[in-house]
């Protein structure tokens, strides 16, 4: 409220924002009514410029509560009523700070309050949740989570008001960095067990959401119980944008939860898409290097690898050097890692329960499976120092059998002839690894081969022996 002597009037308008910047504080009690705190400004000619400022923040929204209280003992039509509530709700949203968040509150109270007819208060929540998110993120975040706690025992009957108020609060979580509780909020949201049935585009959307969320907030286990949630609904779907984010989100898990392959696979299929911006393809092309490097050796890795070797969009990516070795079957030395080592995301350089990183456990594998081809046989010694594996105290663990050690490059190796991942056998008495190539085409071809070379010589005495019968036999054969 601001008192000014009718005398001077336009003087203090064309001067009040330069006196405010004088104001001097002091309590006075008011008259007949709540204690004020009365705000004097610095001397105005001909008049005393008075400001009184309410310090009670529920006035007005008592006022409002008030207009709601005989609105709801009212009688009326509902297109009457929904008009007058508007009105209320646009006034409480433009009042600021406290008076705004007490206004709105007793707002939610009335919509949820049974009195009010259902028509009316779903509409109503519904221009209400249409509002909110132009408020401060602040006073929405409160206003959500006090509509969430009021409507909760209602909660079936103003279910799509629900969602769309938890899906306005993830986004708040979101901006500030707080992926669980943006998570949590959405996993509130009904999809399968309440009323509203909701279309397949928008459960598939929300479950990804919560999916991405989960694996901001480095928890791929609960990321891959709602992408699988996804799954079943992906095929349905026919909008393209939310299939390219189900591939996306679905490799990012399988990356997490070091399913390197599957991973690469994934990111693989969508560097090709075409919907996909050519920097984020080649980005997914990356992703699916990276990971194809981590993974376990193998016959997958080794296709894998090959896929990629012979896509020249490569050659652009900085561990194309690593791919090209590892498809070549070259051993690869420590030094060379360091490089792509700093390119790895925070989860893949994790360590393995033997201590070592993911990286090194899997250059050690192609390593291995290198030295199978170079070799027949070596002794683990020997396999130690190719691996760059010291024959350390330390770095013997205990085997299969009964008060038996083994070094790390045997049980690695073991490991990986155990699998089918590499062809050998281990000698543990003598302490030597046998390799085996038994790769089933070469095979198959040399048997081929060993048969024709059998026949043609069969061919070459049958002539010998009898010419003449010889020729006339392929003769006959020519002219049928």
């Amino acid at each position: 409220m601001i008192v000014i002597s009718e005398k001077s009037k336009e003087q203090t308008n064309l001067s009040f924002r330069d006196q405010c910047l004088k104001l001097l504080y002091r309590p006075v009690p008011s008259v007949g009514g709540p204690r004020r705190s009365l705000c004097s400004v610095g001397s105005i000619p001909s008049c005393r410029l008075m400001i009184l400022v309410d310090t009670s923040s529920e006035k007005m929204a008592a006022g409002v509560r008030q207009e709601l209280a005989q609105l709801m003992n009212s009688s009326g039509s509902h297109k009457d009523l929904a008009g007058k509530y508007r009105q209320i709700l646009e006034k409480a949203i433009q009042f600021t700070d406290a008076e705004q968040l007490e206004s709105l509150k007793a707002f939610v109270e009335a919509m949820v309050n049974e009195n009010v007819s259902l028509v009316i208060s779903r509409q109503l929540l519904t221009d209400f949740c249409t509002n909110i998110p132009s408020l401060p993120d602040s006073t929405a975040k409160s206003v959500y989570h006090f509509t969430l706690e009021k409507i909760q025992p209602r909660v079936i009957s103003f279910e799509e008001q629900v969602a769309s108020i938890r899906q306005h609060l993830s986004t708040i979580y979101e901006k500030e960095e707080d992926w669980r509780n943006a998570a949590q909020v959405l996993v509130g949201i009904p999809l399968e067990t309440g009323q509203k049935q909701y279309n397949v585009d928008y459960k598939l959307d929300t479950y990804l959401k919560i999916a991405r969320l989960y694996l901001e907030d480095d928890d791929p286990v609960q990321a891959e119980a709602y992408i699988n949630r996804a799954s079943l609904l992906q095929n349905e779907s026919t909008n393209e944008q939310l299939q390219v984010h189900y591939k996306v989100c679905y490799a990012r898990v399988l990356d997490y939860r070091r399913k390197f392959i599957e991973a690469a696979q994934r990111y693989n299929e969508l560097s090709y898409k075409s919907i996909v911006h050519e920097t984020e393809r080649l980005e997914a092309l990356k992703h699916a290097l990276h990971c194809t490097i981590l993974a376990s050796a193998g016959q997958q890795r080794s296709r894998m690898l090959a896929t990629l070797f012979k896509d020249e969009r490569c050659q652009q990516l900085a561990a194309y050097g690593i791919l090209e070795k590892m498809y070549l079957d070259r051993i690869i030395r420590g030094n060379q890692l360091q490089e792509f080592a700093a390119m790895l995301m925070p989860h893949q350089k994790a360590t393995t329960g033997d201590g070592s990183s993911i990286l090194d456990r899997a250059v050690i594998e192609h390593n291995l499976l290198s030295a199978s081809k170079l070799y027949n046989n070596i002794t683990f010694e020997e396999l130690g120092a190719l691996l760059e594996i010291p024959p350390a105290k330390d770095d013997y663990l205990h085997g299969e059998v009964p008060g038996y050690r083994c070094s790390l490059a045997e049980k690695i190796a073991s490991q990986m002839i155990t699998e089918g991942r590499m062809n050998g056998f281990i000698d543990q008495i003598d302490g030597i690894v046998h390799f085996e190539t038994r790769e089933p085409l070469p095979t198959w071809d040399k048997q081929i081969q060993s048969l024709c070379f059998q026949v043609n010589n069969l061919l070459e005495k049958i002539t010998a022996a009898a010419p003449e019968w010889t020729a006339q036999a392929m003769e006959a054969q020519m002219t049928q």
